[in-house]
């Protein structure tokens, strides 16, 4: 069989990094092909060559055997390339008929789209209604709408950037159920994941990057998720250590705490108590979208509430800042990476110290003490291991992995005692989720409390000591994290769900 995509010695660099170096494998029609590395080992620049969005420096594509080298992602898609990014791209206040419609060509008339969105959604297992508000709709149901779009437009390769990261096992099973028929179909799928399990029950085959360079391929059924780890970063994965829990005294307690959603589409909190003990790991799971930024926001003090509602070691600060708070020693990261954890345009050094000045005195009588601030942006770039050519690299030259690290780093580099944090992991791979894991037990281990609000179900097993599960704003009393199945928490999510809608 003939290739569909050939990829001949494809490169690219950016000013002090070598993204790819000489890249070459194949995808085969009806192939669902992985695409492994660490992060920053290329894998996005890649994709972005063959989806039109950056022109390679040197080397060759060819689609069903003729030169393809697409200068917009207009090209690609005409020539049957599509692609479902990591981050939909939805305007919330439209429906879904008219974000479909702002991804087509030549989109038809509206009553016309409806029926085709209809049919190839039926048809597919991943039913939409066309009138629906973007903003009404469940992540899991967002995607299905990326997804869809590009069903529509009849595509020969479909690429997919981390797309079960913020979806439910129920909803990964349906993601699976179609990538199957559309590769029964002859369709080629290009995989990234840093869910190895993942990729070993769906990808038929795997090319694994490291530096940019192509270092392998396997058959991801005759592999263990640890082995295609050690692939990637060309050595042994380091396992999290033995955690014997023992909680101390009470550091965090939330008391009636209730938010009405600023986001006319957001989740309103309605009345959760919890208390957080030193040495805890309590998890925090649910599906996106039931009220987790909102819980972050009124945690690191962005939005202020009563001051009762939030406690730190006795003392009600629910009506302070994020720097009061700070300072007492209650930090915060945010799910959204570039432009809520770090400003895009600045530095590392800089971004270091914005979050840092307090706790670690990075400014004296309104001066910044420069050698403090890049001593400090440096520990955080060695300790977490952040792949960048210099601390005064702006932040929006890292890869979303790499950037993540710094964000984490960032924080647990303060010493907290309470750090909460939302998907501490997201888009890492296995090797940068470890250290990340381990670095938040260790914190835990030697005496602050965290909190991890994650929609990765395996991720919160492996590090928590409590488990409570966030819907529709609603918190569930927490309860030990020992025993709990995948299944079992799927249950947990359904019944709190079921509690909510019925309060």
């Amino acid at each position: 069989m003939s290739a569909l995509l050939e990829i001949k010695s494809l490169s690219k660099a950016y000013p002090g990094v070598q993204a790819n170096d000489s890249v070459s494998f194949e995808i085969q029609p009806g192939e669902i092909h992985a695409l492994l590395g660490e992060n920053g080992a290329g894998k996005s620049t890649l994709v972005k060559m063959i989806y039109g969005l950056v022109r390679p420096d040197s080397g060759e594509m060819l689609l069903h055997g003729q030169h393809f080298a697409p200068s917009k992602p207009g090209e690609a898609r005409a020539a049957g390339v599509a692609m479902v990014f990591q981050h939909f791209s939805l305007f919330e206040a439209m429906s879904v008929a008219e974000n479909i419609t702002l991804g087509m060509e030549d989109a038809p008339a509206r009553t016309e789209l409806s029926a085709q969105i209809r049919k190839v959604s039926a048809e597919y297992g991943l039913p939409l209604d066309p009138d629906r508000l973007i903003g009404d709709l469940s992540v899991g149901e967002r995607q299905r709408v990326e997804i869809v779009r590009c069903l529509l437009q009849n595509p020969k390769l479909l690429i997919m950037d981390e797309p079960t990261s913020v979806l439910t096992p129920q909803e990964v099973n349906t993601l699976f159920t179609t990538l199957r028929k559309l590769s029964t179909e002859g369709v080629a799928i290009l995989y990234i994941s840093h869910k190895l399990d993942e990729i070993k029950a769906l990808c038929n085959s795997a090319t694994i990057l490291r530096g940019g360079k192509v270092v392998g391929t396997c058959v991801p059924e005759n592999e263990t998720a640890r082995s295609m780890a050690e692939m990637m970063i060309g050595g042994e994965l380091a396992m999290p250590a033995a955690r014997d829990f023992q909680p101390g005294e009470t550091l965090l307690e939330l008391s009636g705490l209730s938010l009405p959603s600023l986001d006319p589409f957001g989740t309103s909190l309605k009345d959760i108590t919890v208390t957080l003990r030193a040495g805890e790991i309590l998890g925090v799971g649910g599906v996106a979208g039931n009220g987790q930024d909102e819980l972050l926001l009124t945690l690191s003090g962005e939005i202020p509430v009563a001051p009762d509602m939030v406690r730190l070691k006795g003392e009600a600060i629910g009506n302070l800042g994020p720097v009061a708070r700070r300072k007492r020693g209650l930090l915060a990261a945010p799910e959204e990476r570039l432009g809520h954890a770090a400003v895009p345009e600045m530095s590392l050094t800089e971004n270091a110290f914005l979050s840092g000045r307090v706790r670690n005195g990075l400014a004296n009588r309104g001066f910044i003490q420069a050698k403090k601030r890049d001593a400090f942006a440096d520990d955080i770039v060695k300790q977490f291991d952040v792949r960048t050519p210099s601390i005064s690299n702006q932040a929006k030259s890292l890869s979303g992995g790499n950037l993540q690290k710094f964000v984490i780093g960032r924080e647990v580099l303060q010493n907290p005692s309470v750090l909460v944090v939302n998907q501490p992991t997201w888009g890492v791979d296995a090797a940068a989720a470890a250290a990340i894991r381990q670095a938040l037990r260790d914190m835990a281990e030697a005496g602050a409390a965290v909190m991890v609000i994650s929609q990765d179900l395996d991720e919160l097993m492996e590090m928590s000591d409590t488990f409570s599960v966030l819907a529709e704003g609603h918190l569930s009393a927490p309860q030990p994290a020992a025993g709990l199945s995948v299944e079992e928490i799927g249950l947990m999510m359904g019944a709190t769900h079921k509690e909510a809608e019925n309060a």
